[in-house]
């Protein structure tokens, strides 16, 4: 049973990815809006992960150490090109300007 969650979860994402390639409006400068239509399914409005997909998916707190200690560029990386077979590539989805906006708003997780 675990692993068909797991396999929901992700067609879940997938799906959700797909519906912000198709007909997303959010604003390219807007990071925050930005944010919430792409990244808050998995990662939670507030970065943390703790909502049912982001637990399933076991997609880190974006708040943590781990993850605000990674360079601009390493966080750019796994944007753009994704990480593993969880989180989907943003590259050629989103412009490098879109990114570095995210990549902004997610080191203001670490602030808080």
């Amino acid at each position: 049973m675990n692993c068909s969650l797991i396999q929901l979860s992700q067609k879940l994402c997938f799906v959700c990815a797909l519906i912000f390639i198709v007909g997303a409006s959010a604003r390219a400068d807007d990071s925050a809006s930005l944010y919430k239509t792409k990244c808050a399914v998995c990662h939670a409005a507030d970065g943390s992960g703790s909502g049912s997909t982001g637990k399933a998916l076991g997609v880190p707190d974006l708040r943590s150490g781990e993850v605000q200690k990674q360079t601009d560029a390493q966080l750019n990386d796994s944007i753009a090109n994704g990480k593993g077979t969880k989180m989907p590539a943003y590259k050629g989805k989103l412009t490098d300007d879109q990114i570095k906006g995210l990549v902004a708003y997610i080191r203001e997780f670490g602030k808080k």
